[in-house]
């Protein structure tokens, strides 16, 4: 599990390679990935928009930006944790993601906590590292 903490927020990413929906002959490579977002903070947040970067094994780069996250903009309180899961596909048998959520406190402060950059590996190319 790759984790990052910054504002009192504390983000843990865990990837796994799907084989059975990835298709090595088609340079189809999936991965499904579960975020969990804990407020170790005092103060109430609201997650409103995030920005991935994603790299895959060519060093080619995509952005992808938006509101919220699977349709949702969750408000967490002190000690709580909201989770999700999601999936991510590259033409390549390896890569990384990583990026930052927007969020914005109670009190109307908006500010950015990191998402942790984290490897997408498949058993079909050596294991990369960051």
């Amino acid at each position: 599990m790759f984790e990052a903490e910054s504002h009192g927020i504390l983000v843990r990413v865990a990837a796994h390679f799907l084989d059975d929906e990835s298709s090595p002959d088609d340079n189809r490579y999936i991965w499904a990935y579960r975020v969990e977002i804990t407020n170790q903070s005092d103060r109430e947040v609201q997650l409103c928009t995030r920005h991935w970067e994603i790299i895959d094994a060519t060093g080619r780069r995509e952005e992808v930006d938006g509101r919220g996250v699977v349709g949702k903009e969750p408000t967490i309180g002190p000690g709580q944790m909201f989770e999700y899961a999601s999936g991510c596909p590259l033409p390549t048998p390896t890569g990384f993601m990583g990026g930052h959520y927007g969020m914005v406190g109670a009190d109307g402060e908006s500010f950015d906590i990191a998402i942790p950059t984290f490897s997408l590996d498949s058993p079909h190319a050596d294991t990369l590292r960051h």
